[in-house]
């Protein structure tokens, strides 16, 4: 059975498409992909941060001070340290 992809796949015929709208298809998957990491960005620091910091039942739709502040120290650390990545990455590209 073909998967959804290659039936895609051999639906389209890119040879067909004009070089700016490969350009544009190109630039659009760049994007889908960049959201893509963002987004599983997001649900490891929700996994990390909700296993580390809640450990009680959430009452009145509230996390307890203590969790409150670890979960904000949980994300401030896990920011920091992508920042600290992205900066050397990036000065690892400019001096090559």
């Amino acid at each position: 059975m073909d998967s959804p992809s290659s039936s895609l796949q051999q639906n389209i015929d890119l040879s067909k498409l004009s070089e700016n709208d490969k350009h544009e298809l190109q630039q659009f998957i760049v994007n889908e992909s960049q959201k893509a990491r963002i987004q599983q960005s997001v649900h490891s620091l929700t996994d990390i941060c909700w296993k580390k910091c809640v450990t009680g039942t959430i009452r009145s739709g509230k996390l307890d001070k203590n969790e409150e502040t670890c979960a904000q120290n949980c994300v401030d650390r896990f920011l920091d340290a992508n920042m600290t990545v992205i900066r050397h990455l990036d000065n690892m590209r400019n001096q090559s």
